[in-house]
């Protein structure tokens, strides 16, 4: 049968797959999502959320994310053969909490728990995720693509405008489009990992367990009620033991689990298990006309993998519903590879580094370091970005996968938040925070200014944009009145100074910052050309 549907396929539905397509239905964007798989995956899988992907759930108004995640156990360390604790330390790399960074720790959450929030989301806007349907083939043209897809034995031609593949390490969608893999597979740094039940004598819920070392033998243990009130997740490692066959085998896995606990232990089941290996690659680009890759599908492994899947999914997203709306030229999407590809490369440099130091010291935590928060990836390189306020001679090299400095703030960075804003723009006073103002289908203006009149120019810039796309707000310093004032734009009194001082304003000075739907700063400019310069790199007729 031949069937004209959503401009949109989506091929993969774990949490990459539902981010795209989460975001482009709020953009309007209506989306068909499959899944080879006849059931949805079980299992605790990655489990890490760092700060920036905490950030994106936030602009998508997903907030179970970090309302249920849990905050990681203290990791203990034993003495061989004992349960007499060796060593107390942290698998969250420490950062201090700030005003700008309203999300500042790793949060725990099972893939499977994580998988079913978003489907809860996707159906608010009437989409389902299509089990069991098969991606067989697909070939593009000038205005569309058309796919062979596959159920139950009965073959269907689906004709689409844009693909994204999100289908994994082994994806249909980036083979197809012969998108080079290069990089390497380590046979040196191999786990086996999944989720089980199990009761035992001294092995309480509070800590993360670890038995033995990352090089001989050793095992990992956290404690996960997402699996049920005797779960765990477990992770077996280390060259002395024969993980190929522990793998295949529920019987070795909890012979081997026994083996390096020296307590009594009753083995309820293992619920899932895979056998990982460290899979180093990553696409020489991220699309091809119209077909696009994301996650696991573009780059397998890196610690940080699902994170920077979802980040991929959130940057593609925005770009792609506004060049489907007729609003943005198509050549807006070829900044989707350029933006994301250093970032990629540079976290599987930085990842494999660690990876290396864990294995060199036995200790997997060794090497962890605030740059995992995410926090400083940015886009300062992006042939979409403006900034007046920075040079090209003061511009560093690229560094995509930065540092998080709060004293330096460029165009293509992190937008900051900042609390307790008063706004003052309706008949009632309110509290907001600037993050409570981005979301994933529209630009935000934030004009500081000394007061509405000095802003008032730069507002009238905006008359020319779709008001669906682009929203503003005037942000004013702490010493500005309270009084509520007509306005048709969101005017906000920064009470505490935070804002002013996360976004770099001094007082008396009007800056413009335009943050994109996906929460970074794509302009930083003086007035009102600079604005329509920004936006005459996103929309069409600008």
């Amino acid at each position: 049968m031949t069937s004209v549907h959503p401009p949109v396929l989506v091929v993969g539905a774990g949490p990459v797959g539902l981010v795209a397509a989460l975001t482009l239905l709020q953009n309007g964007i209506p989306v068909r999502i499959i899944d080879e798989d006849h059931h949805p995956r079980i299992g605790q899988r990655g489990v890490g959320t760092w700060p920036r992907s905490l950030e994106v759930y936030n602009f998508l108004d997903v907030s179970e994310v970090n309302s249920q995640g849990k905050s990681p156990p203290p990791l203990r360390s034993y003495k061989p053969g004992t349960l007499e604790p060796l060593k107390d330390s942290s698998m969250d790399p420490h950062m201090e909490p700030s005003p700008a960074i309203p999300f500042h720790g790793l949060k725990l959450m099972g893939q499977q728990l994580l998988d079913v929030i978003l489907r809860r989301h996707l159906e608010k806007f009437s989409c389902s995720v299509e089990m069991g349907t098969k991606l067989c083939s697909f070939e593009q043209f000038d205005e569309g693509v058309t796919a062979i897809l596959a159920k139950n034995g009965i073959s269907e031609t689906f004709d689409t405008k844009w693909i994204i593949g999100a289908d994994g390490a082994k994806s249909v969608v980036r083979k197809q489009l012969g998108l080079t893999f290069l990089g390497e597979t380590r046979d040196d740094i191999r786990i086996v990992t999944g989720d089980i039940r199990l009761t035992s004598v001294g092995l309480h819920k509070v800590h993360w367990h670890r038995f033995g070392n990352f090089n001989e033998r050793g095992l990992s243990l956290r404690a996960t009620d997402e699996i049920a009130e005797d779960g765990w997740q477990f992770f077996l490692y280390g060259r002395e033991l024969d993980l190929t066959k522990i793998a295949e085998s529920e019987e070795l896995v909890f012979e081997t689990i026994a083996l390096l606990i020296p307590t009594e232990i009753t083995f309820e089941k293992v619920v899932w298990m895979s056998d990982f290996r460290a899979n180093i690659r990553m696409v020489n680009k991220f699309s091809e006309g119209r077909v696009f890759v994301a996650g696991d599908a573009a780059h397998p492994m890196g610690g940080q993998g699902l994170n920077s899947g979802v980040q991929d999914a959130f940057n593609l997203g925005w770009k792609l519903a506004l060049v489907q709306k007729g609003l943005a030229n198509k050549s807006l999407l070829e900044t989707y590879s350029t933006e994301r590809l250093p970032v990629i490369s540079e976290m599987l440099e930085v990842t494999t580094s660690m990876l290396d130091k864990a294995t060199a010291s036995r200790d997997w935590s060794a090497g962890r370091s605030p740059v995992l928060c995410m926090l400083g990836i940015n886009c300062r390189f992006s042939t979409i970005v403006l900034d007046e306020f920075v040079s090209s001679v003061e511009r560093k090299p690229i560094n995509a996968y930065g540092v998080l400095d709060e004293g330096h703030l460029e165009a293509g960075d992190r937008a900051p938040d900042a609390p307790n804003m008063l706004q003052v723009g309706g008949a009632e006073l309110n509290t907001t925070t600037l993050f409570g103002l981005y979301r994933s289908w529209y630009h935000t203006m934030l004009v500081f200014a000394p007061s509405l009149a000095d802003a008032t120019s730069i507002l009238g810039a905006l008359e020319a944009y779709d008001k669906s796309v682009v929203r503003s707000a005037v942000v004013l310093p702490s010493s500005a009145s309270v009084t509520p004032v007509p306005s048709p734009d969101l005017v906000l009194v920064d009470r505490e100074g935070y804002a002013y001082s996360a976004y770099l304003v001094e007082a008396g000075q009007t800056k413009v910052f335009v943050i994109r739907p996906d929460g970074v700063i794509g302009a930083i400019v003086h007035g009102t050309e600079g604005v329509k310069k920004y936006f005459s790199k996103i929309f069409l007729d600008a």
